[in-house]
Order: structure tokens, then sequence, then C-alpha cells
């Protein structure tokens, strides 16, 4: 049984379980020394004095010198980070019972104990049309309880936004930061495009999880049938074997857009099918922190 499979965790039916055992396993797989420098850097060596620290020795240059060296390290500034979740109605699109809006929640948990874990400040937004919800970054471990509670008994619906929901935080977030956002990002993408710019511009680190479900991206359907939009009240009949190349086509288009733009941006652009284990995407995360400590933390 893989513990991060989405269908397993949907099982778990208590969000901090689910986030907390993502993570925790995640951590686990990491080796220690991947592990360090999140909240200091090694910056070099000086000679022993009376009263430094003995955990600081660096025991391998007394064996080469023969004399006394103090590691030190630089301390880096915690993080201040937001977490960006969608939950308007196209994420309740749910091909094997877990939706969208499901698996980005669990993530949002998960990466809200991972940053509070480090000690760093993370808050959370939700938002559709509009921001539906604002929970300002604090960096205390209770903290992590006022964002399940905001996340639990959530339900996507409404129309979706995200292009001027971006462009309307990249002005009123007044302190530089980390903005994680989690979405499908089915909106108009040159409004999302313009949006991200405009918050990377303003000198936040943005990191994009663009959550897919695999029917969105396989488009498997073979029978004639009707299509129905999760947001507003639209159907279309289609016969998907008529569709189904200009359909792949056009998918293919748009992340390859979002991917290129993104990357022109300096901004982390990662495209996550539901079907994909949680684990990928925080080590992901991990990753991508340790190799690009984000420049500003408010």
């Amino acid at each position: 049984m893989n513990l991060f499979d989405p269908r397993v965790l949907t099982r778990l039916k208590n969000l901090s379980l689910r986030a907390r055992s993502v993570v925790d396993g995640v951590m686990v797989g990491i080796h220690p020394s991947r592990a360090k420098g999140f909240s200091s850097e090694f910056e070099g060596h000086r000679e022993y004095s009376p009263g430094d620290e003995v955990q600081h020795m660096d025991w391998k240059a007394f064996g080469k010198f023969d004399r006394y060296f103090i590691k030190e390290y630089q301390e880096t500034t915690h993080l201040r980070a937001y977490i960006v979740l969608d939950r308007s109605g196209s994420m309740g699109y749910a091909s094997d019972g877990y939706s969208k809006f499901d698996y980005g929640a669990t993530l949002a948990a998960s990466l809200s104990y991972l940053l509070l874990k480090q000690q760093d400040a993370v808050g959370l937004i939700l938002f559709s049309r509009r921001i539906e919800r604002m929970i300002p970054p604090k960096a205390f471990p209770g903290h992590f309880w006022a964002i399940l509670k905001a996340l639990e008994g959530q339900k996507p619906g409404g129309e979706t936004s995200g292009g001027d929901v971006l462009q309307e935080l990249a002005g009123s977030l007044k302190r530089r930061g980390l903005i994680i956002l989690i979405s499908d990002l089915l909106d108009d993408p040159q409004k999302v495009l313009r949006g991200l710019k405009q918050m990377r511009s303003r000198g936040s680190d943005v990191l994009v999880f663009h959550l897919l479900d695999r029917d969105e991206l396989e488009f498997p359907f073979d029978q004639p049938a009707i299509f129905k939009d999760l947001e507003e009240d639209l159907r279309l009949p289609a016969d998907p074997q008529v569709i189904r190349s200009a359909y792949l086509n056009t998918l293919r288009s748009l992340l390859q857009s979002y991917e290129k733009t993104c990357a022109s941006y300096q901004i982390d652009y990662q495209l996550f099918p539901t079907s994909a284990g949680l684990d990928k995407a925080l080590t992901k995360y991990l990753t991508w922190r340790k190799n690009f400590k984000p420049r500003s933390a408010g």
C-alpha cells in the first residue's frame, strides 16, 4: 500500500492526519544532510576559542591541521509564505473519488505543516471569483490548527477569476515572501500570467502547483456524451473521438505556455496530476527550496 497514493489518503478523513502522514513520510525519506540548511548556512571556519560550543567543532579539520576549528554558520531569515488555494467549481472534478480540491487542500495542509516545522510563517488564502478567506502568516506551531479549520469543510464551487485575484494580491501584500499557488489554472491564461508576473516583479518568490485530473490530461472518453461546465450552467454535447486530437493539442499548447512564461519570470511551475503521489510534490518543493533559496523573507 502506498501511503502517498491519493486514493489511500482520501480514506484518512482527518486532514491533520493526512498532512502529518505525508510530511513525516517525506522527511523520513530525505537524508539528514539534505534536510540541513533551511535555517542556517555553512559560512566558514575560525579557530576555537574558550567558551565555543563543542558541537560546532570540526574534528576532520583537527585531524588534518592538529588545531581546533569551529564551523561558523550564517543564520537565514525565516520565510513568510502564503499558500493560495483555488476552491472554484472546476476544482471539484474527480475521476476516481479524489477531487482536485481534495488533493489541493491536503497539499496546502502538508505544506503548512512543513513550513511551521521549519519555524517559517505561513498564511492561507482561499479564492474562487474573489478572495474568500485570508489567514495572515504566523510562525507558531498552533497556527497549523487555524489553517486546518479554514480548510476542513470547504467545498469547491463558483466561478474562478484567478488572474484578477492574483493581481489584487500583488497590490495588497506589502511584504515580500513566498507565494505558493495551488490551482487547476482553468482561467484566462493571460490574466493568470499577468498576475503571477506582477507578484514576481514586487519581489516575492512564486511557486505554482498546477493540478489537473487524469481525465483532463488524457481525455480517455470514447462515447458521445454531454460535457458539463462545473462553474457555469453550460452543457456541450460532443463526440470525444472527433474532438480528442484538437483538445489534447490545445491542452499541450496551454501547458507549454504556462511552463515557458513562468520560467521567463523566474517562477517555479510544476504540473501535478491528481493521480500522482503527494510525496512527489513535497519532495519537489524541498529540492526547490534547497537549491533556489528564496531571496526575500519579508
